[in-house]
């Protein structure tokens, strides 16, 4: 339970450190002008990289900037979960139109592009699978609500295959939850079962994903880029090339309060070491999912990094050395094949490849969602996003994503793991999953791939215990917090956007004594219709 503080401190002469310039960083920045009307300049964003946003990242391909665009990920968002997040960005000028919120320009792409997927599963005969029949047995459905009725303490660190038969791992339900959400059956039971709870109004629409929306652009584009320039408007101070390694911290003897006192910071130019004032707060945020993430494209291989070269997890592992409720890394980075992703982006040059997807489909761009072939090798799952999907997109060319779940299996038509495969290679493994043979030579002639190797992709969902994520402000905490997707909040779901901007607002709201209300979590089942919608769906 996050213990709720007293401040003492002078908003006027607060300096705030935040560690990390992803979502959770800019959002607590945000929220520190917007609400607890701290100066804009007395605000200060570390970020090791050169730009803003974190795993919200899209953008060119580094390793051939001119031809091809690349996003690491994508992300769906829901109105009724993201409630946090909609409250931020209620404030931010939106890319293209400062007359019109985020909020807005979100909610208006979304009335004139709804999702409907008509091709959520296909097999191995290019057959679209009938998804909305479930296919749980009245097993399956008891081994839910008995999952459902647990609380996490009696959970544990337990898998979700030690709750569940393989005939669940076989179902229509599982195939969409797994590649929507991105679980594996060895994750934690305990993360899943949050899942249930927050999406449960999603159950009956699992197999088209009609309750999720989208931005316009790529997230960067359409949240970060006009998030970040919002803040430098506002006269936030952002040190890209920055990066913490260690803190210092003081505990008062008779108080017990515990104090961050000093940051020690490599920059540019070398070191330096920041003190920490009497009404100054340090915001760390801690791990990230894409560290140490390598690029390739069609005729590279991207690495696979297993010794943590990026400094994504050695501040955290660092700051755990100095209290035992500063939670444990290793929890969630020490076993990377079993978090490991392998993600691609095609950046066509014409629309031939596109037309056949929309034929075969029945889908126009942006109201499908993900095509998941779930007996290929890869497991190779799909999205086509509304094109243009990168806001300096040229005209004539179009972008799709797609990633692989069983990256070290052997795919059917490549006859070696995805993990070893060329960029070129895995376009050929789809064209045929999809079985698009008589036009392989074009789109092989007309199409460059992007691909990314993310060693912790899946992380966030490692089997966990009590104490393994920090608190947002750890107890007796008096000038400094935990942001991002490895701390705890009491029934919410990482791998959201909502996760980091929810823990922003704790921390700036309790720890500058902001009266302000931060949003319930959304829980579907307090909703009589939303609980028997979601029954009924599971009962199909």
């Amino acid at each position: 339970m996050q213990s709720k503080k007293l401040n003492t401190l002078d908003r006027s002469k607060s300096h705030l450190w935040i560690v990390g310039g992803g979502i959770a960083g800019m959002a607590a920045a945000a929220f520190a002008i917007r609400d607890a009307k701290v100066p804009a300049k007395h605000i200060h964003i570390l970020e090791e990289l050169n730009v803003s946003g974190g795993s919200m990242d899209g953008g060119h391909n580094p390793l051939n900037p001119n031809q091809a665009w690349v996003t690491r990920g994508g992300r769906m968002l829901t109105d009724e979960t993201y409630l946090c997040t909609w409250d931020l960005f209620s404030s931010i000028p939106s890319l293209e139109n400062p007359d019109i919120s985020v909020r807005e320009e979100c909610r208006e792409f979304n009335e004139q592009v709804k999702t409907n997927a008509q091709a959520r599963l296909i097999d191995s005969n290019h057959i679209i699978a009938e998804a909305q029949k479930l296919g749980l047995s009245t097993l399956n459905r008891a081994q839910m609500l008995r999952l459902l009725a647990l609380k996490e303490d009696r959970i544990g660190s337990r898998r979700i295959d030690e709750f569940f038969d393989d005939a669940f791992f076989q179902s229509n339900f599982w195939r969409m939850w797994r590649t929507t959400f991105a679980f594996q059956k060895w994750h934690s039971a305990a993360e899943l079962r949050r899942y249930f709870l927050r999406f449960i109004q999603e159950l009956p629409r699992i197999h088209t994903l009609a309750g999720v929306k989208r931005t316009k652009y790529n997230q960067y584009d359409s949240m970060i880029h006009p998030l970040q320039r919002w803040l430098v408007e506002q006269g936030v101070d952002v040190r890209f090339g920055s990066y913490v390694t260690d803190a210092d911290f003081v505990e008062d003897a008779q108080t017990k309060e515990r104090k961050a006192t000093q940051l020690y910071v490599n920059i540019p130019e070398g070191t330096e070491q920041i003190q920490l004032g009497e009404h100054d707060l340090a915001l760390f945020t801690l791990g990230s999912i894409t560290a140490d993430s390598r690029y390739g494209d069609k005729f590279d291989v991207p690495e696979l990094i297993r010794d943590r070269q990026d400094h994504g997890w050695r501040l955290w592992e660092t700051l755990a050395q100095k209290a035992p409720d500063f939670g444990r890394p290793m929890t969630f980075y020490g076993n990377i094949d079993e978090h490991k992703w392998k993600s691609f982006t095609l950046t066509m040059h014409d629309d031939v490849l596109l037309k056949r997807i929309i034929d075969y489909t029945g889908n126009e761009p942006g109201t499908g969602a993900l095509m998941t072939w779930f007996e290929s090798g890869w497991h190779l799952s799909v999205v086509v996003p509304a094109q243009p999907h990168f806001a300096d997109l040229p005209e004539g060319k179009f972008t799709l994503w797609g990633y692989g779940f069983e990256i070290d299996h052997i795919g059917d038509y490549i006859k070696k793991p995805m993990s070893e495969a060329t960029g070129q290679e895995i376009l050929i493994e789809l064209i045929h999953q999809l079985g698009f043979d008589d036009i392989l030579d074009h789109v092989l002639a007309h199409t460059d791939i992007s691909t990314v190797m993310m060693p912790y992709a899946s992380a966030l969902f490692a089997c966990r215990k009590a104490g393994d994520r920090p608190l947002v402000i750890p107890e007796n905490a008096v000038n400094f917090a935990f942001l991002g997707q490895f701390v705890e909040l009491e029934d919410d779901v990482v791998f959201t956007v909502e996760y980091s901007v929810r823990c922003a607002m704790i921390a700036i709201y309790q720890l500058l004594g902001v009266e302000r209300e931060i949003p319930e979590i959304y829980n579907g089942l307090l909703d009589p219709k939303v609980g028997l919608n979601a029954l009924e769906a599971v009962f199909h």
